[in-house]
Parts: structure tokens; sequence; C-alpha cells
């Protein structure tokens, strides 16, 4: 992969490990020569990634809607940033540009970015490596809702391989260089 999508929150949270975990992603991004594209917000996680990836040499497209940027939380100092006039565009964007996702703790926007591009792969439109760093288990309530989806035969079971989980970032990025087709690839 030359470049991964990164999903996570404009706040820090509570929990350093949060922040922890968007600084080693910025860093071996840059160290591994991949583009880091995020939605070039310069708070919360997403600053912290950006950050990192820069401070270490990596290269870091940002991707925002012209309305949060004229709210002043844009990051100015990014490799490249393109300003979309919708939320939309911007996954848009992000999904055109990237070869995979990592989603990070983060609040509603994340949890939207992450169904929106693990729905579009449900349905075919790219088959690309998405993956959850599951950071301190902030992810586990999701994914036991999930498995409730699939035992009330809500989702298919091959539903449950469209993404894959870890807690450290080597072996999220293992996973995520296993998964070649829709519906292959390991779910936990």
């Amino acid at each position: 992969m030359n470049s991964i999508a990164v999903f996570c929150g404009a706040n820090t949270g509570f929990d350093p490990a949060y922040a922890a975990a968007a600084r080693e992603i910025g860093q071996t991004f840059a160290e591994q020569k991949i583009l880091t594209v995020y939605g070039a917000g310069n708070v919360g996680l997403m600053g912290v990634l950006a950050d990192a990836a820069l401070e270490a040499g990596g290269k870091v497209l940002g991707v925002i809607p012209d309305f949060l940027k004229e709210k002043e939380v844009c990051h100015t100092g990014l490799t490249e940033l393109i300003v979309t006039r919708t939320m939309h565009e911007r996954k848009q964007v992000m999904a055109e540009r990237s070869d995979g996702f990592i989603i990070l703790p983060g609040g509603f926007g994340t949890l939207d970015e992450f169904f929106e591009i693990l729905t579009w792969r449900q349905l075919r439109l790219h088959n690309k490596p998405i993956g959850i760093l599951d950071v301190g288990g902030f992810y586990q309530h999701l994914l036991a809702h999930v498995r409730l989806m699939w035992e009330k035969g809500l989702l298919r079971e091959s539903n449950l391989r469209l993404f894959c989980v870890a807690d450290s970032l080597p072996e999220l990025l293992a996973k995520m260089g296993e998964t070649v087709d829709v519906g292959e690839g390991k779910w936990m």
C-alpha cells in the first residue's frame, strides 16, 4: 500500500494511548514511505497523526470541506491539501486517493467514515483493506454489536471479513496486507 487513509478523532480523548497510536502511525508511515491521507484537521488525534508524519519526513494529504477550513481547524503545513464542498466529497476523495483505511478511536465522524467505507466495500464499490486499530479495547463494544447483527441474521458471515482488527499497528498492517478479495481477510 502506497497510501492509507486514517479516520480518527478531532479530540485526543482521555487515554494518552490514543495519541500515542496516532503518533506511531504517522511515524511508521513516514518510515515506510506511505502517504498519510486524513481529514486535514490540526486538532485532536488528526493533528497528532499529521504532525508525527511530517516531523518524521513523511508526506501527508489532507482533505477538508471548505466550511471546516473556514472554522480554522485546517492544518496549514501539509504536503498537499484538497478542499471540497461537502463532507461526502471529502470521503470520496479520501477513498480515491487511498489504497487502504485505518480506523483509530474517534467520535461520530470517525464512525460515519468507517461505516461508509465499509458499506462501499460490502457493495463492491472498492476492494481496499479496512483495519481497526483497537487501542486499549476502544472498539470492543462496537465489535460486539457487529457480532450481534450477524447472530440476529442481519449480516452475512462473509460481512465479518470485510475488515480486520488488531491491537498493534504491525499486526494490523500485516492483516491488511493479507486482505485481497472482498470477503477475504481476517476479522479477529
